[in-house]
């Protein structure tokens, strides 16, 4: 190729602009160096002839054998297979290669370092980004490359007010075209912006252009931007151009033609559909050979995401796989703390005071650990205040539990009274420090009651349920009267003090007194302490421990009702714990009228106590034998809940007791 090669594109035309020093008709000729390296605008409405003009540059330029590249918006150029090998490639069926922006760097190449002439077909990607990418990514590979090889190259660009807009902002592929437009002439990379809207074209595109062609425009807006370039009397004479003639304005010899092209001789994909039949003419192909590098990047392409498909079906497995496990790592962790809640329940039961243990149970141990430094401080009063067991009578100090036979007065001074024929014999104190080396039940590892609990998985609302409730109500049953009543206050107030709960249940009120008969309550965990010399009802929390906090409030509260039976009279029980005991029946809760559970209340207690010049309840009283029938019926029932292991255990305490 020399400087001086020229192509033959139009003819001069008569009118405004025309060339005065030639003839209409004379030939007009691009000088192919300023054509391939060069910045062009190709503008006109629709239908003005502008997609021909850059289809007539195009072909004389294959006619001589210099590669382009048409970046097709439209899919209108591929009639030019009519005629030149020229390489399809795109996003359709009719592209003689599916591309994607993985094949960027080798359509460089094959245009560039091969010659190959390639249409560029963006407009089958049903994903604009996809597209964009495309794009992008082939222009930065000519622009890298050409700054190597310095070779004259062309790239066509057809909608080019889509990629750099004049109002709206440039993406990346907007700026890498600018990019091209400024620098791209030094390295020998030509670009040609094809628009229907001059006035939507970034300026800065437009004032860089060498050569500029202005087919028919008719907007206002269009035909400003043609008077501000050419001149007023231009922006008048383009609304009235014929279809293929146009402005040509050209750096080289800085002059402005009226000029008519000629027609493109290839076939004209993007003409109006007429009333005459369409036939697509006979398109060549390119050679088998240069589509297969291409097609092996698409095999590769295609195989790397089935791989990548196969990873993610695999990590999604995984993942699947992790949360079941997760799941049941959750599951085993709850049902091991329900089977530690169990556990706990059942060792409690063992040490139970109506069992001869001091009361204390696993649970109620971790719940004194929660408040140490308040219990600490109770245990010091119970220290100083508690009776000798040997005055009280019984290990617990109270004068009227039915367990003990004897019915010592308040005070712990011993009651000669007669004793129930069918109460049990009387224990004898036993310290704290003998309880250790008790004898009387087999012994139970944790295991075996883990094992046990373990049973209850398959059958939480029936097995494991009336344990508990049998476990509340058994640590219940152990307590004395007045103890039950001072429970029973709790339950009425939700946070008290001893003194207030001993007086409300018949006792004296004593200091003494009071934290005597409360010892077994707050042992037995149906109390917590709650600040400041307070206590708190705490049935409702055991039940949430026992079950992990697994069960809503209203089968909370269906667990409680069934454990309250065991002190509470059923006047009391439809009414809310914080109840006015006047509102019971309409009248005094504490008095014999509202019982019949069959038991005596602490309160018939105190009245009793007072009436009888000082005798207890225990005296001459058949109401002993009440609590024993109600109990072995209400044991009876729950003991049917359970499981063979806990029931086995169950009856070994109960032979041991006998």
């Amino acid at each position: 190729m020399t400087e001086q090669e020229t192509i033959h594109v139009a003819d001069v035309s008569e009118g405004i602009g025309g060339d005065a020093t030639a003839e209409p008709g004379s030939p007009v000729e691009l000088p192919v160096v300023d054509v391939l390296t060069g910045r062009s605008f190709i503008t006109g409405k629709s239908g003005s002839g502008k997609s021909n003009t850059a289809s007539v540059v195009i072909e004389n330029l294959l006619d001589n054998g210099f590669p382009v590249m048409i970046v097709d918006t439209d899919g209108e150029y591929y009639g030019l297979k009519e005629e030149y090998e020229i390489l399809h490639a795109g996003a359709d069926d009719e592209c003689d290669i599916v591309v994607s922006p993985e094949h960027a760097e080798k359509l460089a190449n094959l245009a560039l370092e091969e010659n190959v002439p390639i249409i560029l077909d963006v407009s089958g990607y049903l994903e604009e980004d996809t597209a964009n990418e495309l794009l992008l990514e082939v222009v930065k590979q000519l622009f890298a490359k050409e700054k190597r090889l310095k070779k004259p190259f062309l790239l066509v660009v057809e909608e080019c007010h889509e990629y750099i807009p004049e109002g709206g902002g440039m993406d990346e592929t907007g700026k890498m075209l600018i990019k091209v437009g400024k620098r791209g002439r030094k390295h020998g990379l030509g670009i040609v912006g094809i628009s229907q809207r001059p006035a939507d074209v970034k300026k800065d595109f437009i004032t860089q252009c060498d050569w500029l062609c202005w087919h028919r425009l008719t907007w206002d807006n269009d035909t400003k931007v043609v008077g501000r370039i050419l001149g007023s009397k231009y922006a008048s004479a383009v609304e009235d151009l014929g279809d293929g003639e146009a402005f040509l304005m050209t750096d080289w010899d800085e002059s402005i033609r009226r000029i008519q092209f000629h027609r493109k001789q290839t076939f004209d994909a993007g003409a109006t559909p007429g009333l005459d039949d369409f036939e697509r003419p006979e398109l060549k192909s390119v050679s088998s050979d240069l589509v297969g590098e291409l097609q092996s990047i698409s095999d590769e392409q295609a195989r790397r995401e089935s791989e990548l498909a196969d990873l993610r079906q695999e990590l999604d497995k995984k993942r699947q796989r992790i949360h079941e496990l997760e799941r049941e790592l959750e599951e085993a962790r709850d049902l091991s703390n329900m089977a530690d809640q169990f556990a706990q329940a059942l060792l409690g039961k063992a040490e139970a005071p109506y069992r001869g243990g001091n009361g204390r149970s696993v649970a109620s141990a971790a719940s004194a650990d929660r408040s140490q430094a308040d219990l600490d401080v109770y245990d010091a009063v119970d220290t100083e205040t508690d009776p000798d067991p040997a005055d009280s009578g019984t290990a617990s100090g109270d004068p009227t539990d039915p367990a003990d036979g004897r019915a010592p007065s308040d005070s712990g001074d011993a009651n000669e009274g007669p004793q129930s024929a069918d109460a049990p014999p009387t224990p004898e104190p036993v310290d704290d420090s003998e309880q250790d080396g008790r004898d009387d039940v087999d012994p139970v590892t944790r295991d075996d009651v883990a094992e046990s609990a373990l049973r209850f998985d398959d059958a939480v609302e029936l097995g494991t349920r009336e344990a508990v409730i049998e476990e509340l109500r058994g640590r219940i049953g152990g307590l004395t009267d007045i103890s039950r009543g001072m429970l029973r206050h709790y339950r009425r107030e939700g946070v008290s003090d001893p003194v207030a709960a001993h007086i409300d249940a018949g006792g004296d009120g004593d200091t003494e007194h009071a934290y005597s008969r409360h010892r077994p309550v707050r042992r037995a965990g149906l109390i917590r302490h709650a600040g400041r010399g307070h206590y708190a009802y705490a049935v409702p929390d055991l039940i949430r421990e026992a079950y992990a906090d697994r069960l809503d409030d209203e089968s909370v509260d269906e667990i409680v009702r069934a454990v309250e039976t065991a002190f509470v009279p059923p006047a009391e029980r439809s009414y809310p714990p914080d109840a006015d005991p006047t509102d019971v029946h309409g009248g005094d809760a504490r008095n014999g009228s509202g019982r019949t559970d069959g038991t005596r209340g602490a309160e018939t207690h105190d009245d009793a106590h007072v009436s009888n010049g000082g005798k207890t309840e225990g005296e001459g009283d058949e109401g002993t034998e009440e609590p024993a029938a109600q109990t072995a019926e209400d044991n009876s029932s729950l003991r049917s809940g359970l499981s063979e292991a806990a029931r086995e255990f169950v009856d070994r305490s109960r032979s041991v007791d006998e």
